[in-house]
């Protein structure tokens, strides 16, 4: 732990507070937790068939092109426990573009922070679907809505 002088907690020092938890809790009662990147929706209804929590994303670097742009292999999979097949799965990705050419019928940008997945036709229960593209940067793309 860093100590700063004349940092101040409430009226007592942070050297006063550290040294009252050197037992290693670091824990504190009015501490807050940041919030996950995602936001986490809660458990579904009984009845409900499927949302965007179904929908899981994942994404690497693989070998770049050899103009030495970076490249990125993108997984979509339908992981809905109830046996959905989810469609009209949209995605916030920004500006997205690659230098490298994505088959439109899989993933395609139809505008600003609106990419579209499987051009719109469910994705099957237990299936994924990927694809690559490069550019300098990797692009966060997180599931913006889906069709049960």
């Amino acid at each position: 732990m860093i100590l700063l002088p004349g940092f101040h907690v409430g009226s007592r020092e942070l050297s006063t507070v550290a040294s009252e938890r050197s037992n290693g809790d670091l824990s504190a009662p009015h501490r807050k937790l940041l919030r996950r990147a995602e936001e986490v929706e809660p458990n579904r209804i009984w009845g409900e068939r499927c949302s965007k929590a179904d929908v899981l994303i994942s994404q690497g670097p693989t070998e770049p092109l050899p103009s030495g742009i970076p490249t990125y292999t993108v997984e979509i999979m339908n992981v809905c426990v109830t046996g959905c097949d989810i469609s009209g799965i949209h995605l916030s990705c920004g500006w997205f573009s690659s230098a490298r050419l994505i088959n439109p019928r899989i993933f395609k940008r139809l505008r600003f922070d609106d990419c579209l997945v499987n051009d719109g036709k469910p994705l099957l229960n237990g299936r994924s679907i990927s694809f690559q593209y490069a550019n300098t940067f990797l692009y966060p793309l997180s599931v913006s809505s889906v069709v049960c």
